[in-house]
């Protein structure tokens, strides 16, 4: 740990203690949006251990060094700038441990070690941010790293003088880079008891949904279409939320608790399925476009005395002497989107449109090219031809108070 301040730069610090924060984090983007579930997964896997410690002995200049439980991939100390100090930390989790588990030969995925510095406010707590930097490491077993390093070696080795000039040089220590200070929202076990749930093979994990949330299979009560409002770009953090919430992602409310409509609208469909799972990633996805699901058959209907009047009136206007006025008529038609492809259905949708009761309809007819009439089966309705037009007339049934309706 080093003082690199320039001559005459912050001398309210000259004499006195810092704190420094060391946090092992993930390098990519994607699993920094699902650091909670990921380490809450590392953490039920592996019961009473830590990401990350700090080695006492081998420390010199160390002040106060505190872990705190609940954040499992933290350490902090306070240290003099005036003085040597040297922090050794030692990191438990391999990289390979938050990779879905194949046949072996795992990628690990990069993590980041960070360091965030502050001096005292006015109170003498250690709020005000001085500097953060971090490096990229891998972490492996130490035979998988031996042979990392070889194959490493070797791969350059091959490569001519003008490709290593593309590669960094080798050097005994790593200066870490100046970043941005890691967000205060960053990952704290708030719920010890919440139990997450898991997958065979694989080490991420993700919670449990409630009930009526975001299970793929849950369907809506009282009503058979589910519409998917559309989330636009101006909608602030707590209108995104109350988004999540009535569009059944309410498990991932708490992930994107800082993501206004834009942030979520910026999200690719990769990053969705690596931050929720392939299920609700690309349900979610779907949602953020308004991507409503096709019906299996559309068709479009009108009543045969709106029909009528509408011929009338073409009639009418054709046979104005003088020409004026509009020749076209305009025919009302109703679109009815089917999925189930059935009679049952398709008589529903009919009374809804003409506000006529489902029970007062005793059967659906097709006319035939001769004026026959031939009963609808669902097999015929299943051979309509989408985007069909049908002109409906209600004939009253004998001895009883319902209708027959017959396409046209």
């Amino acid at each position: 740990m080093l003082d690199n301040r320039k001559i005459g730069d912050l001398p309210e610090i000259s004499g006195k203690m810092v704190k420094s924060i060391v946090r092992v984090v993930f390098h990519d983007r994607r699993l920094q949006y699902t650091e909670h579930q990921q380490l809450e997964g590392w953490k039920w896997n592996r019961p009473g251990d830590r990401l990350l410690d700090l080695d006492i002995p081998m420390s010199v200049g160390i002040i106060d060094p505190r872990t705190n439980p609940a954040q499992l991939n933290t350490i902090e100390f306070l240290w003099d700038p005036a003085k040597r100090t040297s922090a050794f930390i030692q990191v438990h989790c391999i990289s390979t441990e938050f990779t879905p588990r194949k046949h072996g030969g795992e990628k690990g995925v990069p993590f980041r070690i960070q360091i965030d510095t502050f001096k005292q406010n006015e109170t003498g707590e250690y709020t005000d941010h001085l500097h953060s930097a971090s490096c990229q490491i891998k972490v492996f077993k130490p035979k998988g790293a031996d042979r990392k390093q070889k194959t490493d070696r070797e791969k350059m080795e091959k490569r001519t003088a003008q490709e290593k000039e593309k590669y960094q040089p080798s050097y005994e220590t790593t200066i870490l880079t100046e970043c941005s200070p890691w967000p205060d929202n960053a990952y704290v076990n708030s719920s010890p008891s919440t139990t997450p749930a898991f997958t065979s093979g694989q080490v991420s994990t993700y919670s449990v949904p409630d009930s009526n949330s975001s299970s793929p299979n849950h369907q809506g009560e009282g009503t058979t279409q589910f519409v998917v409002e559309q989330l636009c770009p101006t909608a602030t953090i707590q209108e995104a939320q109350q988004w999540l919430h009535k569009n059944r992602f309410s498990t991932y409310a708490r992930l994107f608790s800082n993501f206004s409509g834009s942030d979520l609208l910026k999200l690719t469909r990769d990053d969705l399925v690596q931050i929720c799972g392939s299920a609700d990633g690309i349900r979610l996805f779907n949602a953020l476009k308004a991507r409503s699901v096709r019906p299996r058959l559309t068709i479009y209907v009108c009543q045969e005395s709106q029909h009528a009047r509408s011929i009338s009136q073409l009639a009418s206007l054709q046979d104005n002497e003088n020409g004026e006025g509009d020749s076209r008529a305009i025919y009302v038609y109703h679109a009815i989107y089917l999925e189930e492809l059935t009679t049952a259905e398709l008589a529903k949708k009919i009374a809804t449109i003409f506000s006529i009761s489902q029970n007062q309809i005793n059967q659906v007819y097709r006319q035939g090219p001769t004026g026959i009439h031939v009963l609808v089966s669902d097999q015929m309705v299943h051979n309509f031809q989408d985007e069909s037009c049908f002109v409906i007339s209600t004939v009253k049934a004998e001895n009883t108070e319902g209708y027959h309706v017959i396409l046209k």
